[in-house]
């Protein structure tokens, strides 16, 4: 089924109206093709669509707790924002944000109805935070391959001011990149295919690219010799929080760009499996919420253990700022 906008008896009559409102319905139809609202799900599959919602519900509870314990331990809890650090937070930040959005989505399909702007305005929403976290997420891979093996090549910009600046070039980009190509796509049917797929490739697969190539050169030069005096517990923790960002790429927004890219090869897809792969497909990515934190361990040293301090209430421990980096005052840096 497809999305289309109203039009009104008092423009039959000219034809220039007629046409417009034609092309407007046009875009949004091929533009619906990427993207379908609850309403169509909760008409024609009500059952799985009470499972979803089910599924995004958990999502959201795991998620907000997890997310919000992060943040206090790396806002409150860590003495040393290093430039792990300060991505992570800005992580935890976008995961919050798609967490909240998750109830937003479910009051807007009972308020909102069929409005097609709010609608948008969601989907905007939660787009450019999904961006956001591949982005933060895509930063902390490179800056554990800098950390390891660009050690003094990449001292002077591994530094909080670069990250910060960093951080915030990520959230206009990804803004900018998200609005201005989904706009287009809306208004302008002939093209649409191409600015899905080009926003697709910006923010998802060239940052997949870089994971997947650093991750690799990670592991060939840590064991390298010339590493050897990293400690293996640095070694294999760089490892371990390459290969959990790898595997959340692969669970959680691999599956959603594909159908992207399928809805891209093929428009005329069936509608009932579109329907229901997209948003089968979008949980997914929602799930990433609740998998970053297993990334956080990875970040700090006495993340999980400034986690069980908290539930004990015990004095609280400043966890020290980036297990791999090069900490100032060791002399094993």
């Amino acid at each position: 089924k497809s999305v289309t906008m109203p039009t009104s008896s008092t423009h039959l009559s000219v034809p220039d109206s007629i046409n417009s409102t034609q092309g407007t319905n046009s875009s949004l139809q091929l533009f619906s093709k990427f993207i379908h609202p609850d309403t169509e799900l909760y008409k024609e599959f009500y059952n799985m669509w009470i499972a979803l919602m089910v599924v995004n519900a958990i999502i959201f509870l795991v998620g907000v707790v997890l997310n919000s314990l992060a943040l206090y331990v790396f806002c409150f809890r860590t003495k040393t924002k290093t430039t792990s650090v300060i991505y992570t937070i800005n992580l935890i930040v976008t995961d919050l944000l798609v967490g909240f959005s998750l109830p937003v989505r479910l009051i807007m399909f009972y308020s909102a109805g069929d409005c097609l702007h709010c609608s948008l305005v969601h989907i905007f929403g939660y787009f450019v935070n999904m961006y956001c976290s591949i982005l933060f997420l895509t930063c902390i891979c490179v800056d554990r391959y800098l950390a390891i093996v660009q050690v003094e090549a990449s001292r002077k910009w591994r530094n909080p001011t670069c990250a910060k600046g960093i951080c915030v070039f990520i959230w206009i980009f990804a803004t900018v990149v998200t609005f201005s190509i989904l706009s287009m796509a809306i208004q302008f049917a002939q093209c649409c295919l191409s600015k899905i797929l080009a926003l697709m490739v910006c923010e998802y697969f060239f940052p997949l690219i870089i994971i997947i190539f650093f991750t690799t050169r990670i592991m060939c030069a840590l064991s390298k010799p010339s590493l050897m005096h990293q400690s293996r517990e640095r070694r294999m923790r760089a490892v371990q929080l390459l290969i959990t960002v790898l595997i959340i790429f692969m669970i959680c927004f691999t599956p959603f760009h594909v159908r992207q890219v399928a809805i891209s090869i093929n428009p005329d897809m069936p509608h009932d499996i579109s329907l229901i792969v997209y948003h089968v497909t979008v949980t997914l990515s929602s799930l990433n919420s609740c998998m970053d934190p297993i990334v956080y361990c990875f970040v700090t040293n006495n993340f999980q253990s400034t986690m069980k301090n908290i539930f004990r209430k015990t004095e609280p421990e400043q966890t020290s700022g980036d297990i791999l980096g090069m900490n100032k005052n060791t002399k094993g840096s």
